[in-house]
């Protein structure tokens, strides 16, 4: 019988804490996820607890239930397919043939594929099946059929990335390659399994801390090929592989429908990753001068939970719709963008192309003196990049 499990809260709009299982953690029920009770703040919560050492964790973040646990429901509230592609202007319907766009993520999701058709159906999207070709689910090493032990926390983050592909490009194949494990070995093996396999593009919406081989780790150097990262969740401060030379670096936004011209504004989500690595060599295509290595993010799209998306997911709590955020979101969402644009792909094209995107310019995500580096303003800072998109011109 499936154990519930309460969610960590987010305890204040900057400071977020994990909860749950360690990234790593063998101790678990049924599901794969340790059986700790934990309470609840402002109702939002981490599915994926902090990472062991040489570990990283899943940046999904749930609406929680005035009990403490995930807040599902019979039919989705939340943005979906239709809010996200009129906010971001994208050719949806028609852009994405015959590409793939690939979702690496640790552990086993076993209701993958068909949780991924009822959120398809929900929302009036082709089917997307083994049967018909476009889903495939493999391990880290690109085989079907034997996968890793399963992960409720780690499910849930592999419904919401497959959700984000399947809303922005509804016409792409999709891949999910499950790693063996959070260790960032197994993680970064599964990248270059999903290169392998013939992606076009590769969100990965996870990180843990850097360390001196961040600068050195080739796992996600593939050129001509779209690898984004989320950013982080826990506000200011850097994380890899989002701080890795080879990848776009999505941070978050908060997004509202509005009155203008666009009809909708966007704010910096005060819970995005932004910064300075500390060990990785600045791009040549970065030019920002408060840093002298490379600064986290590149571009941006929504991430607060509390302007969240609709994700279906049955393995994980009671089942059914729920709502998250995180830049979990944000990573799916600007691969599946990367998709739509088509071509060959580069992490520089957006810098060369900034006047296509969405320039967010208020909000902040923690103290850095009030810098550029976790504070919006004009033109390219940390926690939203150069912007969100707008249509696919910047990629």
């Amino acid at each position: 019988m499936r154990t519930s499990i309460r969610l960590a809260a987010i305890a204040s709009v900057a400071a977020v804490f994990a909860v749950g299982c360690s990234a790593g953690d063998s101790t678990s029920d049924g599901e794969g996820v340790s059986q700790q009770a934990l309470g609840q703040a402002n109702g939002f919560g981490h599915v994926c607890g902090t990472p062991e050492p040489g570990s990283a964790r899943c940046h999904a973040i749930a609406k929680l239930g005035p009990d403490g646990l995930v807040a599902t429901a019979v039919t989705p509230s939340g943005f979906g397919p239709a809010d996200l592609q009129n906010a971001y202007k994208l050719p949806s319907s028609t852009g994405g043939v015959g590409m793939t766009v690939a979702v690496v993520d640790a552990y086993d999701y076993p209701n993958a594929e068909s949780d991924l058709a009822v959120y398809r159906s929900q929302y009036g999207l082709p089917p997307c099946t083994t049967a018909n070709g476009c889903f495939k689910k493999v391990n880290q090493n690109g085989v079907q059929g034997s996968y890793p032990t399963a992960n409720s926390g780690w499910a849930t983050e592999e419904a919401l990335d497959l959700d984000m592909v399947s809303a922005i490009c509804p016409n792409c194949k999709i891949i999910l390659v499950e790693a063996n494990s959070a260790q960032q070995t197994d993680l970064g093996a599964s990248v270059n399994t999903a290169a392998r396999l013939g992606a076009n593009a590769i969100s990965n919406s996870y990180g843990g801390a850097e360390s001196a081989s961040s600068a050195n780790d080739q796992n996600y150097n593939h050129p001509g090929i779209a690898i984004t990262v989320s950013s982080g969740d826990n506000g200011y401060g850097v994380e890899f592989p989002a701080s890795s030379q080879y990848v776009t670096a999505v941070g978050g936004t908060h997004l509202v429908r509005d009155s203008s011209t666009r009809g909708w504004t966007e704010t910096t989500w005060s819970g995005a990753g932004s910064g300075c690595s500390a060990f990785v060599a600045k791009p040549s295509w970065q030019t920002d001068t408060g840093c002298a290595r490379r600064t986290v993010a590149d571009v941006s799209a929504v991430a607060d939970p509390n302007t969240g998306v609709a994700v279906y997911e049955t393995f994980r709590h009671k089942g059914g719709w729920q709502v998250y955020g995180g830049t979990s979101v944000a990573s799916p969402i600007v691969a599946a963008v990367y998709a739509l644009a088509g071509g060959n792909f580069s992490s520089s094209y957006p810098y060369a192309h900034a006047a296509s995107l969405n320039d967010v310019t208020s909000g902040s995500n923690g103290t850095c003196g009030g810098t550029y580096l976790c504070t919006a303003g004009a033109g390219y800072d940390g926690p939203t990049g150069l912007g969100t998109p707008n249509g696919v011109g910047a990629f």
